[in-house]
């Protein structure tokens, strides 16, 4: 692997040209890019991935994957000084001392947000894989059909058939725990070992499914490695420890990421070269051959502009990015963005209701516990309009949940409050949905016409909001998971609506989506773009419509599908 940092041309344009030459170019290096990449360069092309960040190298870039909480000076809490700077970053999950190096400041990337809207970002080699939650579905066969069927976005240019082998190749190589449930909802892929339910979320799933036949509670599927294969290990990973640390990098490999797989495995091949610090200004287009040649940068340290060459160019980029980029490269051909002939780009974005949480007390045996800390929990696939129309909304939700015991409560000082203390207190659930929202016209971004960001780049305009089906899909939640509760015999059984803006669900698709249609989409079967079909969008941008499910499997199984046939294109001389 070859890593560029700067230019260092020629003195001529044609050796320079010649220099900075690929055969493709993958922009960004998060889960969709590193897949492009390793794919790309496995089959023999060589390979060019910009990023926009810094570079990161597994093991090498991971400052805290090892230290307890008093290792930290605020012992993992964030000064008062930085969340009020960067209220954005500041409400997810995963931002406190430890992993606060791998998120985009507010401050240094802003964006405009005509509605409120929660734009989380890793700008490193590896974007957010270092970050993501891992938890790993499949669509099933409803979900590609669900569009036409309920008549909302466009007919899906794919069915579940044309993905499920790449489903499988991509589980074979990531590394996926689960159990084969036989459900057609949520489809088996190609699972390791399981991990197990604690003996209290088994008598909630037992009471739930005894309860109500049609809903089935299964443990959750992760990209956790409970019993590596040979292929993990060939790529230097080893066994998941269940440290509940991930968001910092894993040093044992135990989970995926671009850093600890895919990069690395194309990295083996001899084809990759790797340019962080590479801000990618737009896709250049050439009139007379009529396809894009190439990508036009600005160095992020030294604010010069280069170019690069490719006959294959992927953007992955992730979702909103990749609809900036594809916004801000206009031609005469192409006036208002790549592929835009149609107006739709930028328009129907789409993301998840992670709104809902119900919260109870549970009389569970109290000479029982739980060991390690498990990366998934256990759910309840969706059970809301999946054969037909049955309520007054589109669509449905997932349903995760869990039973721990946290520390007891306690009062006083000295020893027996320190005693006290180190006892789990009594059994307490959690449950949580995620839901699907339906992609409006309305719901969308597009570039600013007069501010930009420090290296000349527009800024992005979000325009992102619930609607009246997201607030009825809530409820609906609230109804049906307190009566699940109650039937598992749960007490004191509360609601929660986090009112959380979009975006904090860091799942937001749309904006480029496939179809079969030129006037209503972007993307052909393939993820070509329908008038510039050697770009190709592979990441969140694509999707027609967003599912229950979490996204990134399947934007790694449309990468691989992507790639394969772009490579056969470029073979066939026709990219």
């Amino acid at each position: 692997m070859i890593i560029e940092h700067g230019a260092e041309a020629g003195n001529s344009s044609v050796k320079m040209r010649k220099q900075n030459t690929y055969d493709a170019i993958v922009v960004g290096s998060g889960i969709s890019g590193g897949w492009a990449a390793k794919e790309l360069c496995e089959k023999g092309l060589k390979t060019l991935v910009l990023e926009r960040g810094r570079n990161v190298e597994h093991l090498k870039d991971y400052p805290t994957p090892l230290k307890g909480p008093w290792d930290f000076s605020h012992h993992l809490k964030m000064p008062l000084s930085v969340t009020k700077d960067n209220p954005v970053i500041s409400r997810c999950y995963a931002f406190d001392e430890s992993t606060a190096h791998f998120f985009v400041k507010d401050t240094d990337h802003p964006y405009i947000q005509e509605k409120p809207f929660d734009w989380i970002r890793g700008y490193q080699v590896g974007g957010k894989s270092l970050l993501w939650w891992r938890q790993t579905q499949r669509w099933s066969a409803h979900d590609f059909e669900g569009p036409a069927r309920d008549g909302y976005a466009v007919d899906w240019p794919i069915r579940y058939n044309d993905l499920a082998p790449w489903y499988s190749h991509v589980e074979k190589f990531v590394g996926i725990s689960g159990n084969r449930d036989g459900l057609d909802i949520l489809p088996d892929g190609e699972f390791l070992p399981p991990w197990e339910m604690n003996s209290v979320e088994k008598n909630v799933a037992s009471s739930i499914m005894a309860k109500y036949p049609g809903r089935h509670v299964i443990q959750g599927r992760c990209a956790h490695l409970t019993k590596p294969e040979p292929i993990h290990l060939q790529q230097g990973r080893g066994q998941c420890q269940a440290r509940n640390q991930c968001e910092r990098g894993c040093p044992f490999g135990g989970y995926f990421s671009s850093n600890s797989s895919t990069i690395p495995w194309a990295k083996k091949t001899g084809n990759l070269t790797l340019r962080p610090h590479s801000v990618v200004h737009s896709v250049i287009y050439d009139e007379k051959l009529g396809k894009a040649t190439g990508v036009r940068i600005i160095d992020a340290e030294t604010m010069q502009q280069h170019e690069f060459y490719a006959d294959v160019i992927f953007i992955n980029a992730a979702c909103l990015n990749t609809n900036l980029i594809l916004l801000n490269s206009t031609s005469p051909r192409f006036p208002n963005g790549l592929g835009n002939d149609n107006g739709l780009l930028g328009k129907y974005i789409a993301f998840q209701n992670y709104r809902g949480n119900i919260f109870a007390d549970f009389d569970g045996p109290l000479d029982k516990y739980y060991y390690g800390r498990r990366p998934t929990q256990p759910m309840i696939p969706n059970f809301r309009n999946v054969q037909k129309q049955e309520t007054d909304f589109l669509r449905g939700y997932m349903v995760f949940y869990g039973a721990s015991r946290p520390q007891a409560d306690a009062e006083g000082i000295g020893a027996d409050f320190k005693d006290a203390i180190a006892e789990p207190g009594p059994w307490k659930i959690s449950m949580s949905m995620q839901g699907e929202t339906i992609p409006k016209e309305t719901n969308h971004v597009r570039l600013s016409k007069d501010k930009t960001d420090k290296w000349g780049m527009p800024l992005l305009i979000t325009s992102v909001d619930y609607d009246d089906n997201d607030e009825k899909l809530l409820n609906d939640f609230f109804k049906t998971g307190t009566e699940m509760l109650e039937a598992a015999g749960c007490k004191n059984i509360q609601t929660f609506d986090t009112k959380q803006a979009p975006g904090l669900d860091i799942h937001e698709v749309g904006g480029v989506r496939m179809g079969n249609d030129l006037k209503t989409s972007l993307l052909n079967k393939w993820n070509a773009l329908h008038h510039c079909q050697n770009v190709y969008v592979t990441d969140g941008a694509c999707m027609t419509s967003t599912g229950v499910q979490n996204p990134s499997l399947t934007f790694m199984a449309l990468t691989a599908r992507a790639v394969n046939h772009a490579v056969n294109e470029f073979k066939k001389g026709t990219a």
